[in-house]
């Protein structure tokens, strides 16, 4: 998509968290910006005026949708992010601002995490953990990873590298998405992401495919669609035998369903990086439900990933400046980059 019209010498708004963006200053003195003005959460809504451009490191801030009225010349918004629910408003998709993403970044180390997860969960590494620690020797046997089934939840580019590792190790892996397909080059067969007996056409979905997972990896975008997809009906599908891994965002799943079907036996474990509310409460059954394995927000957070969030917002800005055609422009309407 062609970059939305640049004034000479804009105005660019950085909505901060608690850190300033790593080496901010090739930012601060980039020689095509008049001027770079950081903003909290609460000092948004006065600060936003005439700004041309948003830089959202604030990652999972809700603050520009209150402040929205406020943005009078603003023409594009980037996320330091993947997802983009928390930007994705009625202002904001009505209007013609052009929103991007941080697609690129996080693939890699979220299938580094999801593969790590399956092989931990098949060797038992968290069972020895603990006999370790209480200096017990128990020989066990355990499951092996080649030739079990995945099934991953989401056929984006996310969706796509976890669907490489995981046949790299010697898994079959099949997805669900928006439509039903045969001969996708990274999973073996896609499923319609619904649970109803057949989709659209008599097409196979999610109710078929459930049953047949060792593993299910969410890997979607939060949209309507998705919201609650993961709830009592979804889990009850799955073999008792079976894990579920999250990595995607926490409302996709319904976490009471969750909590209960684990206390039940419904399904064999979790893997949970994201959740409803985070952080997760001290209280939560989370933590110490049996196959429930907890991690805080960090499946794609390795050494380096906020300078490479920098160096990715640069090339996006440098493309800004001259008029050029944007990376990972998001359609509004879907909620996610298409393609």
């Amino acid at each position: 998509m062609k970059s939305p019209n640049a004034p000479h010498r804009p105005r660019l708004l950085v909505l901060r968290g608690e850190d300033l963006p790593p080496g901010h200053e090739r930012i601060d003195d980039h020689p095509g910006l008049g001027e770079v003005v950081y903003a909290t959460a609460d000092e948004l809504p006065a600060r936003l005026p005439g700004a041309h451009a948003l830089l959202v490191w604030d990652l999972f801030s809700e603050a520009l949708a209150s402040a929205w009225p406020k943005a009078d010349t603003l023409t594009w918004v980037h996320a330091a992010t993947t997802g983009v629910d928390n930007l994705i408003f009625p202002g904001m998709v009505d209007s013609d601002v052009v929103l991007t993403n941080s697609r690129g970044i996080f693939e890699q180390p979220i299938a580094e995490y999801v593969v790590g997860q399956v092989i931990a969960f098949a060797k038992d590494f968290h069972h020895t953990w603990d006999l370790q620690r209480a200096h017990r020797w128990r020989h066990r046997e355990t499951e092996r990873v080649a030739g079990r089934r995945a099934l991953v939840v989401g056929t984006g580019p996310i969706g796509r590298t976890i669907a490489r590792g995981l046949s790299a190790v010697g898994m079959e892996v099949h997805a669900s998405g928006s439509r039903a397909r045969s001969g996708d080059p990274d999973f073996r067969s896609v499923v319609e992401s619904s649970l109803a007996d057949r989709g659209a056409d008599g097409a196979p979905t999610l109710a078929a495919a459930l049953p047949e997972a060792d593993y299910v990896v969410v890997a979607a975008p939060l949209t309507d669609a998705t919201r609650g997809l993961v709830d009592r009906r979804f889990l009850q599908l799955m073999k008792p035998t079976a894990r579920l891994l999250n990595v995607a965002r926490g409302p996709i799943v319904v976490q009471s369903d969750l909590v209960a079907a684990l206390r039940k036996g419904r399904i064999a474990g979790a893997a949970l990086d994201v959740f409803e509310d985070e952080p997760l409460a001290v209280d939560s059954p989370l933590w110490e439900l049996p196959g429930s394995v907890v991690s805080p927000h960090m499946s794609g957070d390795v050494v380096g990933w906020r300078d490479d969030l920098v160096d990715l917002f640069l090339d996006n800005l440098a493309r800004y400046l001259d008029g050029r055609e944007l990376l990972n422009v998001v359609d509004k309407g879907r909620g996610y980059v298409p393609g």
